[in-house]
């Protein structure tokens, strides 16, 4: 594997390595998530069951060995063609890079996913970068991003925003996306 420096600010130049997430990674996506400043960081001890116990449905994206992105999700229950994202990041040298898109395809190709044909999130209606994330993979994939109410701020305990749920799909898969 080709790695660059990550001072290069094209995806293409940096070399990430993307695997399935492994219980001994839950300390890791704990501090990733931290280390963004942009996602709601849950207990360590979520972190290490989602790598532990949902662990063939979490991307862990390495560059020289160390942990630099995540997407954290699972397979709803009662949506089993979904492939829900609960979290994703990269630390914040690794932002604006273009490299959410390539997190989003890895992960969705990861083994657990292969009966889904939607990729769902919400999104916090003050997340316009993860909004347009989750547009723009739908655009690349040549299908529809549906997006509904599903927690809205009454539903919380409190103050935050609403979050509309994302609904991308249907994905064929084995089709690479466009460019």
């Amino acid at each position: 594997m080709t790695s660059t420096s990550v001072e290069n600010p094209t995806a293409s130049a940096i070399a990430l390595h993307f695997r399935a997430a492994q219980p001994h990674d839950g300390a890791h996506l704990w501090r990733l998530a931290r280390a963004t400043g942009t996602l709601e960081v849950n207990s360590a001890y979520f972190y290490l069951l989602f790598a532990s116990d949902f662990a063939d449905t979490c991307l862990v994206a390495e560059h020289e060995g160390q942990v630099v992105g995540m997407v954290i999700g699972y397979r709803p229950p009662t949506d089993p063609r979904a492939a829900f994202v609960w979290q994703i990041g990269l630390l914040p040298e690794y932002q604006g890079l273009g490299l959410g898109p390539q997190l989003l395809d890895h992960w969705f190709e990861l083994p657990a996913f292969s009966a889904c044909a939607f990729v769902t999130a919400t999104v916090a209606d003050d997340n316009p970068a993860s909004q347009s994330l989750f547009r723009r993979f739908a655009r690349a994939h040549g299908v529809a991003c549906e997006e509904t109410s599903r927690f809205t701020v009454d539903m919380f305990p409190h103050e935050h925003p609403s979050e509309p749920q994302f609904r991308i799909g249907p994905i064929r898969r084995g089709v690479s996306p466009r460019a």
